[in-house]
């Protein structure tokens, strides 16, 4: 009996720190609020009371720098350099925390006021028959099966009684002209890797055009 494993991905941080300072500092408010007296995160690193004496500290910097006080634009980009160090640092430790359980990943970098980064999902590739570029011809894709390996292809327009075969190629794709137009065809393949042959897989169904 084969037992199935499932590889669970960790969730990943997205610090998504905003351009505006004010924004900023509403953003780093918010994380040090959710994680104060989490239990998910008990020793948060840096320590959550340095961070809030940074944010007080680009707050004040800021107020300054609205007034216009001589060298407080220059004071106010170095306090939001220290805090956004800060802030990576403490995505590293809500990562690792997120690492030691995936399966709660997503939830736990949430319930930081951190978000998540998106992953992008890739459909995955399936056996299909569409009209090929010319009447009579037809558009096969196939399943990729490795990264060096040929494919064989076969048509039927007897229900799978006899097969045609067509040139073998060296993509997951063929083009099959020639067939006639108006009928029902049946289409199947099979991969060759250094493995081996492969079986020959469940035929589809195109009426030709």
């Amino acid at each position: 009996m084969t037992t199935m494993t499932k590889i669970v991905r960790s969730a990943l941080v997205a610090l998504m720190l905003p351009t505006k300072v004010a924004d900023f500092i509403t953003y780093a408010t918010r994380v040090v609020t959710q994680m104060t007296g989490n239990v998910s995160f008990p020793t948060p690193t840096p320590p959550l009371a340095t961070i809030s004496a940074a944010i007080a500290e680009l707050q004040t910097a800021e107020t300054a720098a609205l007034a216009r006080t001589k060298g407080a634009t220059t004071t106010r980009n170095e306090k939001r350099a220290a805090l956004a160090m800060l802030l990576k640092q403490l995505a590293g430790y809500v990562q690792s925390i997120a690492n030691a359980t995936p399966e709660n990943g997503p939830s736990l970098i949430q319930s930081a006021g951190i978000a998540v980064r998106k992953t992008p999902t890739h459909a995955a590739r399936a056996f299909l028959a569409k009209p090929g570029p010319v009447s009579g011809s037809a558009k096969i894709t196939a399943v990729v099966a490795a990264r060096r390996s040929s494919y064989e292809w076969q048509s039927s327009v007897d229900g799978g009684k006899t097969w045609v075969a067509a040139p073998t190629t060296l993509k997951a794709s063929t083009t099959i002209t020639g067939l006639p137009v108006g009928t029902a065809v049946q289409f199947r393949y099979r991969a060759i890797t250094k493995a081996g042959e492969g079986d020959w897989s469940q035929a589809i169904v195109l009426v030709v055009k």
